[in-house]
């Protein structure tokens, strides 16, 4: 019995070691072959196309050879390459006036299409969203703990805007579920019976995708004795 409870005390221990790195490294392999299939793919089939009629044409050369060797084997490479620095260059050109103006005229030309003005708004949102930290900066403002869904239960929430209700100033929350932030619940809220987070924007989004394993070093304790009462935090 001893032996067996060792055994799964190593076991879980080498678990603990070696999951990090083979997640790491299937979420990388992952991602090369998304690129690779949405992307990467046709750019070596265009290098295939290319080398074959600089050669002459396929009446001069074995185009099935070449064909294999971009798009099968280690030509294959740089369809991954060249689809990076693309992706990389459309980030350098968006990010000055005129080509942001010119992605925006585009954006606003695929809205008015018809099928695709139903999809694409929607995709761009979840996308900004996910990806875009200036924009979830400009959006958060801060990071609160709330009661939610009920006394005694404490939530984290994103802080959206604030105003009067009542005579009361109250703050728009987003709480976000969790391990998708991009759904939650939007709720009006008074601002004393709010508690600061003690945690940035993209903390409370690391806390809130991993479900709670990873914690934020942050110095907030909650203690019940009959309430319940929130320390070490600004109110």
């Amino acid at each position: 019995m001893a032996a067996i409870k060792s055994l799964k005390s190593y076991f879980l221990r080498g678990l603990a070691v070696l999951l990090p790195a083979i997640v790491t490294i299937w979420i990388l392999v992952w991602g090369y072959k998304f690129i690779q299939s949405s992307i990467g793919v046709h750019i070596n089939r265009i290098l295939a196309w290319v080398t074959i009629a600089i050669q002459g044409g396929p009446e001069n050369v074995d185009a099935e050879v070449w064909r294999n060797f971009w798009v099968h084997g280690w030509g294959s490479v740089a369809g991954f390459v060249i689809a990076l620095i693309i992706v990389l260059a459309v980030g350098v050109i968006v990010a000055n006036v005129v080509g942001r103006s010119l992605w925006r005229a585009t954006e606003r030309f695929i809205m008015k299409l018809p099928v695709l003005n139903q999809i694409f708004p929607h995709i761009k949102q979840v996308t900004d969203f996910v990806l875009s930290q200036e924009k979830a900066q400009k959006l958060f403002s801060r990071v609160v703990l709330v009661e939610f869904p009920r006394k005694g239960v404490w939530a984290v929430g994103m802080v959206t805007g604030d105003g009067q209700l009542a005579g009361r100033n109250v703050l728009t929350v987003f709480v976000p579920s969790a391990p998708s932030p991009v759904n939650g619940f939007v709720i009006k809220i008074d601002e004393k019976e709010t508690i600061d987070a003690g945690m940035t924007v993209e903390e409370a989004f690391r806390f809130i995708i991993s479900g709670g394993v990873i914690t934020p070093q942050s110095n907030i304790t909650v203690n019940v004795s009959g309430e319940t009462v929130l320390t070490g935090v600004k109110q």
